[in-house]
């Protein structure tokens, strides 16, 4: 108690690397530019208990984060989160680091390095009030990773189409009980199905939004346990055990996806997946940012990609596969389909074409969980 009478609010004791790793995670949370100055800040609080709690919040994605730390005076405050994190990314590794608030400063201390920084008090700082999330359920941290790896490189980045800068989850009972993802930027979709967890019988259809996604796979990283999933129509929250992400969900309505997934593309070729990437990627390399085509020319076990850029020149190459439908020429884009590739195994993948206009569908075979559909381009 005798700290506390000289005005000391807080106070800490935290191996750097503890802390470095802890600020890492909610540091990037929070907004670079902020018009209200206590979200550019992390709230530290040090535990009766022992440890340091940190927050961080840009009023949609809140990140809650326990580390192990010895506390001589349990109290909170907040400082600039971005300061601190350079701070603690540049003091000498292996340090022990002191963290003492008091009277509107923080002091840092680690070796003959000290800091003093500007505090807000903890009684401003926001905190998404989540009310009831009645739906909840586990799944593994390998298949959230996989959820995300599958679908993120398809959510759209256009502001305007807010709907789709998420990823969709919902549960459907076709015909086993199944929980879907799904990303759509309107040229592309990928779309995983797994088996439905139990506890998500009644879940909400809901977006969970790009940056969420994004941070939640960052954590993922650092769990090999199962993660916890509650959620209600208008929030979730993700329990990684050492930390959690609490988001808001995206207020609008997901497209019927299910409606461009084609079920007739009879035109069917069967290749190998690094090849066909290293092709398309090889011939890529002279097409301009504006267009990104590639086209390929499907004769009988014979696939030719080809690129003509009227700055650069052309290129072709042919890829080995097996094909025994009609001729015909379809253009992708290349970005878009080395997207779609990157996330494919396996030694033979399935294109399912119909016509130079209509959608493909690319898996990797019919009992795989990831699907998914890319719009040609004209070439």
């Amino acid at each position: 108690m005798r700290a506390a009478a000289r005005g000391i609010e807080m106070k800490a004791t935290i191996e750097r690397a503890t802390l470095l790793k802890g600020l890492s995670h909610v540091q990037s949370v929070v907004e670079r530019r902020n018009t209200i100055p206590i979200l550019s800040n992390v709230l530290i609080e040090a535990t009766p208990e022992g440890g340091l709690k940190l927050m961080a919040t840009d009023l949609d994605l809140q990140i809650n984060e326990t580390i192990a730390a010895a506390v001589d005076q349990p109290g909170a405050t907040t400082v600039s989160a971005h300061t601190l994190f350079d701070i603690a990314r540049k003091l000498p590794e292996g340090s022990q680091v002191s963290l003492s608030a008091a009277d509107g400063k923080l002091t840092i201390v680690a070796g003959r390095a000290r800091f003093q920084l500007g505090t807000l008090p903890r009684d401003d700082f926001p905190v998404i009030a989540e009310g009831e999330l009645p739906v909840s359920f586990e799944l593994p941290a390998e298949t959230l990773k996989q959820i995300i790896d599958k679908t993120r490189f398809a959510i759209s980045t256009e502001e305007t189409r807010y709907y789709l800068n998420g990823i969709f989850l919902h549960v459907s009972a076709d015909p086993q009980p199944v929980l879907k993802a799904a990303a759509t930027d309107g040229h592309r979709l990928a779309r995983v199905t797994m088996p439905r967890p139990e506890g998500a019988e009644a879940m909400p259809d809901v977006i969970v939004p790009r940056k969420c996604i994004a941070e939640l796979r960052k954590l993922l990283d650092e769990v090999d346990a199962l993660v916890g999933v509650s959620l209600s129509s208008t929030k979730i929250r993700f329990d990684l055990g050492h930390a959690l992400l609490t988001s808001k969900l995206i207020d609008g309505t997901f497209p019927d996806y299910s409606r461009v997934i084609p079920t007739g593309n009879d035109k069917i070729l069967k290749i190998d997946p690094r090849s066909f990437e290293e092709g398309v990627d090889r011939v890529s390399t002279i097409a301009t940012e504006k267009t990104r085509a590639v086209k390929m020319a499907l004769d009988r076990d014979k696939i030719i990609l080809s690129v003509t850029s009227p700055d650069n020149g052309t290129a072709a190459e042919e890829v080995p596969g097996e094909y025994t439908s009609l001729p015909f020429e379809i253009g992708f884009n290349s970005r878009y389909l080395l997207d779609i590739l990157g996330q494919l195994h396996g030694d033979t993948i399935e294109v399912h074409l119909a016509d130079a206009a209509a959608p493909t569908l690319i898996r990797e075979n019919d009992k795989a969980a990831a699907l998914y559909v890319l719009m040609p381009m004209r070439v």
